[in-house]
């Protein structure tokens, strides 16, 4: 049979015709499974019906050694029977993958364990047990490394493993002395490889690999954890990385469960995943992908049938591995919620956080499960550890066949021209595939789809492909550092003059010259899409600067080189505005938002959002990093990334100035009501599981008319009801607010969320920073000497439950619109209003004869006031006014029950809509809110059509 080509090259010649494969295909076909068959008949039937789980390979190898079997042939021997087994339930049982991989990981840690028992027995004898500082036992720990610490271990794979113990110290002394815990433990590590490695009459346990330990082959076999963080903080490098990201202790089980092994995950964690989206990499895990192709061909250089590797050649399992690990490493520092060790799990988690398409997602997962269904077939064969197709016609065929591909015509029509054509040899004269054929077939069409999502994520290192240029002069020629004269002749002159004076900036000179090059690739890119017309100069030129301060934070950089497609929408936002640059510019790492047009499209979804920082709490929990700066700064870069995509959306007009403020206050509403819930799980002093507590919003908030950076106008009140000790409460809760405050206000290393304005509370910035309910009542309806002043009644207009218990909510609504109703002498309240609104013109004039869209006569606030009069006024008698719905709908409201002559509300509503939409746009991008006063004249004159019909004047 003529070997399977790599996917994207030409089909070889017609294979011979091949032997029909069994129509029931038996595990006996395998040469190993009949040499276990032949030895170990008589052993066979201690093995359990069933897939060997973890208690019955423990039960097998006791009752092997109870049988007088010494130790190493009792491990052997329950190898043997383990594989023989899984090799019946793969073949003629269709037992899914999982099965097969979990119960060879069950092989692996049950004889690692025994081994591991008798190791330290052994050396305890000799030399007693290692102590350390304390007096207690040294703890010892295999770290199993790639397949078997993602618990996918194949049916004839060696096993990765680094020896860890906890500290250095001595041992106790015994027959051969007192030695030092390094060199017990590397003792215990010899007589493992002795146990489990070594080939003996009954064959092997496992083969057993070394390489990955620090300093690989050259260092020694056993490392400490002080030694281990030594290495990851001075010489971890990046693949290593990768390598450490399926770790875990396979052995001893006690330590697992004991919780001691914890400290080496407090290592590993940190060293794995960072604190930043961290693109750098790509370019790392692109390095030594490159070595892993240049070795698997030259290996099959003059040898064609190597070129047929499931595993190493290109579409294999191994790119499907790297692209998983590309996306875990470089995201899972912030999004913990995503970190697995399992390759399947990893794609769910992946599609399920919108970083990988879904279907791209299924696609790869069947790819892998079927890949690795192949590479167990292949090495049931003759338990070889190899990935190579067999050249064998029969044995082809029997892998085909155990797969399910008997080369049906319907088989053969959705197979054919998938891949490549195929020879006729291939086909059977009932119009269907030979199995070999349906298989080869199989092969390369997977093969093609695995290696095409590893070239777009990665691509592959190689420069844009010729005529992506765009018209512009010569830039694809190659890599171009920012400072080459030939790069900026082939600029635009405008472009070419900013990039030159920013190139020999004394900042720009000191970088190295991998990132001259990243940058210039950046200046070349946007001057392609200048030329397309896909960018405006204007845009390209912002470019420069929103990098320009972010030239120590390279991750961003390398995340705009690596996703091309991210840069071309950048440019496209720089370009429709300037406020964007300058939110890009204090939170850069939104810029990863761009990639997915689909999250940009969509509304702000509240449960959505609380349901996946639930999801990153808890997984915070899950790996024990859920302490207060790691939720604090969950909390910012979800709040930015969520205020960047309706940015994104606003300044491209998908949304309305209203619909803008409604997701944004939404979406504080979220972030406040996560604050509470998280914060009080870390107030030492809470008294009960959930706080009887409630957050209210005024202001912009409260009104939904919330502004990008607008600050919070935020009142506090607590339920001490059944509190025994009302002084305790009060104490409790404020040490609550103080907390809650610092947890919305407080600048990390990801910025920060909002400013906080708690001026609007009972007796302003003297009275108590959170109020009981019955004092905010008492307050509020003028009962006892501390009563609301009328500006306060303005305000609670404006007001609503945010956050926190959703009884005292009700009960705030309740009180408000209690509070709203009460009678007042009309004409009082029109003279106390105007003289508030008098009060605040003369605080905020307008210069130049411009008109400030929002304190000049017929702006926004008189608009505002005359609403705030009428629902005082007029509530009682018109409840419809009492709803919180914003002025919009208020003044169409109060013109249906009859308080404005025909027209002027709708007039009113209708212009303050536009006045709101001129203020927007001019603050997005930085222009004054002051205008031309004929530009709005018919805006203004509505506004102040509103004032005459309300006050009169």
């Amino acid at each position: 049979m003529g070997s399977l080509p790599a996917a994207g090259e030409s089909r070889p010649a017609a294979p011979e015709p091949v032997a029909e494969a069994p129509a029931h295909p038996v595990a006996e076909h395998s040469r190993f499974v009949q040499r276990i068959r032949r030895r170990y008949a008589a052993e066979l039937p201690l093995l359990p019906p069933g897939v060997p789980h973890g208690q019955v390979i423990h039960a097998l190898i006791a009752t092997l050694e109870q049988a007088r079997r010494p130790l190493p042939a009792a491990l052997r021997v329950a190898r043997q029977l383990v594989i023989e087994r899984l090799a019946v339930l793969d073949v003629e049982q269709a037992a899914s993958l999982s099965d097969i991989t979990s119960a060879m990981t069950a092989l692996a840690e049950s004889t690692l364990e025994r081994a591991l028992n008798q190791a330290l027995t052994d050396a305890d004898a000799r030399h007693g047990p290692p102590l350390g500082a304390t007096g207690q036992r040294i703890d010892f720990w295999i770290v199993g490394m790639g397949k078997l610490g993602a618990r996918e271990l194949n049916v004839s794979s060696d096993i990765d493993l680094i020896y860890v113990y906890e500290e250095d110290g001595q041992t106790v002394g015994g027959p051969g002395g007192s030695i030092t815990a390094h060199e017990y433990f590397t003792q215990v590590a010899r007589q493992l490889y002795t146990l489990i490695g070594d080939v003996t009459d009954d064959g092997f346990v496992f083969r057993v690999d070394l390489a990955l330990r620090p300093n690989g082959n050259s260092g020694p076999p056993v490392v400490s954890l002080s030694m281990l963080e030594e290495y990851f903080l001075v010489q971890g490098r990046e693949w290593e990385r990768f390598a450490w990201l399926k770790s875990r202790v396979v052995a001893p089980r006690a330590a697992v469960e004991s919780g001691r092994a914890i400290a080496l995950r407090s290592l590993v964690t940190p060293f794995v995943y960072r604190k930043y989206l961290d693109y750098g990499v790509f370019e790392g895990l692109r390095q030594l992908h490159r070595k892993i192709r240049d070795e698997a061909q030259r290996r099959a250089a003059g040898r064609p049938e190597r070129a047929n590797d499931v595993k190493l050649s290109r579409g294999g399992i191994r790119e499907i591995e790297f692209i998983v690990q590309l996306l875990l490493v470089a995201r899972g520092g912030q999004f913990p919620e995503i970190r697995t060790r399992s390759t399947l799990k990893a794609l769910d988690k992946l599609a399920a956080g919108g970083l990988m398409k879904a279907d791209n997602a299924r696609k790869l997962a069947d790819a892998y499960v079927f890949l690795r269904q192949v590479e167990h077939r292949i090495q049931y064969l003759d338990d070889q550890q190899t990935h190579l197709l067999p050249t064998v016609d029969a044995d082809l065929a029997w892998i085909a066949s155990s797969l399910d591909l008997p080369g049906t015509a319907d088989e053969a029509a959705r197979f054919d021209g998938s891949c490549m054509p195929l020879p006729e040899a291939c086909r059977q004269p009932g119009g269907g595939l030979s199995p070999s054929c349906a298989l080869l077939d199989r092969l390369c069409g997977v093969r093609e789809l695995v290696a095409t999502e590893f070239d777009a994520l990665l691509h592959d290192g190689q420069a844009p492909a010729a005529g992506r240029s765009g018209g512009c002069r010569q830039c694809g020629d190659g890599p171009l550092a920012i400072d080459n004269e030939t790069l900026l002749e082939r600029l635009p002159a405008e472009l070419a003059d900013r990039v030159r004076a920013f190139a020999a900036r004394p900042r720009v000179q000191a970088l190295r010259d991998e990132s001259k090059l990243r940058l210039g690739k950046l200046v070349l890119r946007a001057a392609g899409a200048v030329a397309k017309d896909e960018c405006t100069l204007d845009a390209a030129t912002r470019l420069i600067d929103w990098i320009e301060p972010l030239l120590r934070r390279e991750s961003y950089l390398a995340l705009l080189v690596e996703r091309p497609e991210v840069q071309r929408r950048l440019l496209r936002l720089l370009g429709l505005a300037r406020w964007p640059m300058r939110y890009l510019i204090r939170h850069p790492g939104v810029i990863d938002e761009l990639a997915d047009e689909r999250q940009l499209r969509e509304r702000f979804d509240r449960a959505g959002f609380v349901a996946d920082l639930e999801e990153r709490h808890a997984a915070w929990v899950r790996s024990g990093e859920a302490d207060e700066g790691s939720l604090l700064d969950t909390l910012r870069r979800a709040h930015h990334a969520e205020v960047f995509r309706t940015l994104v959306r606003d300044v491209e007009q998908r949304i309305t100035v209203e619909e803008v403020a409604d997701d944004l206050s939404a979406l504080a509403d979220a972030v406040v009501d996560c604050c509470l819930r998280w914060a009080w799980s870390h107030l030492k002093q809470r008294h009960r599981e959930v706080p009887r507590f409630a957050v209210i919003a005024y202001g912009k908030l409260g009104g939904l008319e919330l502004g990008y950076g607008s600050d919070l106008d935020l009142v506090f009140v607590y339920d001490d009801a059944d509190e025994a000790d009302k002084d305790r409460a009060q104490e409790v809760y404020g040490a609550f607010v103080r907390k809650l405050i610092n947890w919305l206000t407080l600048r990390t290393a990801a910025g920060e969320l909002f400013d906080i304005d708690t001026a609007l509370r009972p007796n302003g910035n003297s009275g108590l920073l959170v109020t009981s309910i019955d004092s905010f009542e008492r307050y509020q309806r003028g009962r006892g000497s501390n009563t609301a002043w009328t500006w306060e009644h303005q305000a609670l207009s404006r007001a609503r439950f945010c956050a926190g218990a959703q009884d005292l909510g009700e009960r705030f609504e309740a009180t408000r619109r209690e509070v709203l109703s009460m009678p007042r002498e009309p004409e009082a309240l029109r003279q106390e209003v105007a003289a508030m609104r008098e009060k605040v013109r003369t605080s905020r004039p307008s210069s130049g004869g411009r008109f400030d869209v929002k304190y000049s006569d017929g702006g926004m606030m008189d608009a505002e006031f005359a609403v705030q009069y009428l629902v005082l006024a007029e509530g009682a008698h018109h409840p419809a006014l009492l709803d919180n719905k914003g002025n919009i709908a208020l003044l169409c409201r109060a013109e249906e029950c009859g308080l404005l002559p025909a027209g002027v509300g709708e007039a009113a509503a209708d212009a303050y809509r536009e006045l709101r939409r001129a203020q927007h746009r001019a603050r997005l991008d930085e222009q004054p809110t002051q205008f031309d006063p004929a530009l709005l004249a018919t805006e203004r004159a509505a506004i102040e059509s509103l004032w005459r019909a309300v006050f009169g004047h």
